[in-house]
């Protein structure tokens, strides 16, 4: 069975970012994601993942769930680091890795402290002010977590066809991955619209 992505997996523990009530800790990561892209030069982006890393290791975050969640951008990342290199040097290399790097451990950590129901909730009681302007928080929590459960879903997805296409020996053909994947990935979305539909969500 392919492993997961950690989206939404809930690691169990008594750190004061398990206890820190989902709101303020939202709010913070909102906060510190925008200092952190604000950041110039390498060396404070390095910092910023260093800090990622530690509040990581303290809220008692697995170095595997970690590692799950950096994982599929490897590639975009070696490449992104490649260009930016050939283009404007090795500093900014670094700091456009070192600060995604940071972004996405830190969103891990909040995932993984975080119980899914606790932040629905609160995306819900949040947006209740902008009824008035049309907005539906119940259906925007249920659009946030459909998007949590269905990414993990895509990315098996995309692996399994990969894997049937190397049992085939057709590995080097983007066709042989890439058309079965939007079909199934199409397909998914289809399922997920027509039991939304059976259960009257989304009728006006």
């Amino acid at each position: 069975m392919r492993r997961s992505l950690p989206l939404g997996i809930r690691v169990p523990g008594d750190t004061i970012w398990h206890r820190m009530p989902v709101g303020p800790k939202l709010t913070a990561l909102v906060v510190v994601s925008v200092v952190v892209v604000a950041l110039s030069g390498p060396w404070p982006a390095c910092v910023a993942l260093g800090v990622a890393l530690g509040i990581a290791a303290w809220a008692g975050v697995p170095a595997r769930t970690v590692a799950l969640g950096v994982r599929p951008l490897l590639v975009v990342l070696a490449i992104l680091a490649a260009f930016q290199w050939w283009q404007r040097g090795w500093p900014t290399a670094v700091e456009v890795v070192a600060t995604t790097l940071a972004l996405v451990i830190a969103a891990t950590t909040f995932t993984a402290t975080t119980p899914m129901d606790a932040l629905l909730d609160t995306i819900v009681r949040g947006l209740r002010p902008f009824r008035r302007f049309g907005v539906e928080p119940d259906k925007v929590a249920l659009a946030f977590s459909l998007m949590i459960t269905s990414i993990p879903a895509v990315f098996a997805i995309v692996g399994d066809t990969r894997d049937a296409a190397r049992a085939r020996g057709l590995e080097r053909s983007p066709r042989a991955t890439l058309s079965p994947a939007v079909i199934r990935v199409v397909a998914h979305a289809h399922a997920t619209g027509d039991a939304l539909a059976a259960r009257g969500i989304g009728d006006s």
